[in-house]
């Protein structure tokens, strides 16, 4: 009998019992996953469906218009794909770290500062390539998200500060480092009609993919998706972050690194965040300014509760929650709604994607 032989049953005989459970129910648990995502879907459309019923709408009409604004028209679809785009980099500033039972919600703050990174980059290195300097922006504004969400990272690792709490707090103190730059130090005063920074060089402008008015920002998440995707299910350090956020007795009595699994987690949602904003800045805006802080960063939180720590599942969340956002005007042109409607249907999402957790083990027999 080989070394291997002998030595895999008494390995195996010494995994924690919450490794094991782990490992048992990482089948069971993804159909499961489907199922209440899908339920806290419906449910929350037939919630919204009363609500505009109560108003005075026919709910039948309501919805029709809701597909026709997402994805009824090329226009639509475009429109839904471009607000999709940054939801989906937003998204696994919540998602990655959730891998290693941390609940983050600084992608608002981890964009803003990506989307400062990226400004100072495009100011400072004026004369590059204009691809090269598309590039050097984006990895700027990666840098500065990662940085920002690390630092949470950091502070609940040495100081026992909740990450949650954190995060959040350092979301406003991003919007007010972002006003005062661009309201002082990095003011553009050629712009007298809003505070905004100075502009980055033309050449730095991200164009549109080929036949669509969609810029390769919505590509770029795709491909980040992927490579998410493969880190957190097919490499060891995914099943690393697995092990601690499923049970972190099991992964200390396996001898993980916990700090590091905790910084990287919390490092690289924060970059795809701060790609995001870098994106929002070398694509659509070309400057920083209050036009950045949209709530991109808080759909993303949404959209990362609905997928279910899946990463592939997020491009498919991040397209219906963009639709619902994406139809606002027109219900409010066809209907005198509210633009305002649409956050409320993305609220009762999120209370119900919170609520379905209660039934999380029940649905499917071994789930558990």
């Amino acid at each position: 009998m080989s070394g291997t032989d002998a030595t895999e049953p008494a390995a195996r005989g010494r995994l924690p019992d919450g490794l094991r459970a782990l490992l048992g129910a990482a089948g069971s648990g993804g159909l499961e996953a489907v199922m209440l995502s899908a339920l806290a879907l419906l449910v929350a459309f037939l919630l919204f469906g009363i609500f505009v019923t109560v108003q005075g709408h026919d709910p039948v009409a309501v919805y029709r218009t809701l597909w026709l604004g997402a994805f009824g028209t090329r226009f639509s679809i475009e429109n839904t794909l471009t607000l999709a785009a940054p939801i989906i980099l937003t998204a696994m500033a919540t998602l990655i770290p959730a891998r290693v039972g941390l609940l983050v919600i600084g992608g608002e703050g981890a964009l803003i500062m990506g989307g400062l990174g990226a400004v100072l980059a495009g100011i400072t290195l004026a004369g590059l390539p204009g691809l090269m300097g598309v590039a050097i922006c984006c990895v700027a504004g990666a840098l500065a998200g990662g940085l920002w969400l690390a630092f949470a990272g950091a502070l609940k690792l040495w100081r026992g500060v909740n990450e949650t709490i954190a995060t959040l707090l350092l979301n406003y103190i991003a919007i007010a480092i972002m006003l005062h730059l661009v309201t002082g130090p990095i003011r553009d005063l050629a712009v007298p009609i809003k505070a905004q920074s100075w502009s980055i060089p033309e050449v730095f402008r991200m164009g549109d993919i080929p036949g669509w008015s969609v810029h390769w920002g919505l590509l770029i998440g795709v491909m980040v998706v992927a490579c998410v995707h493969i880190l957190t299910r097919h490499t060891v350090t995914g099943f690393s972050m697995a092990i601690l956020g499923g049970n972190r007795r099991a992964a200390q009595m396996a001898g993980l690194d916990i700090g590091r699994l905790t910084l990287l987690a919390c490092a690289l949602g924060g970059a795809c965040a701060g790609l995001a904003g870098a994106i929002e800045v070398v694509a659509v805006h070309g400057a920083a300014s209050e036009s950045l802080v949209v709530g991109f960063g808080y759909t993303g939180i949404l959209v990362a509760f609905l997928a279910r720590q899946n990463a592939l599942a997020v491009l498919l969340v991040a397209l219906i929650i963009g639709g619902i956002a994406a139809s606002g005007g027109l219900l409010q042109r066809r209907f005198g709604m509210p633009d305002a409607a649409t956050d409320l249907l993305q609220g009762m999402i999120f209370l119900c994607v919170l609520a379905s957790n209660a039934l999380a083990g029940r649905l499917l027999p071994g789930s558990r």
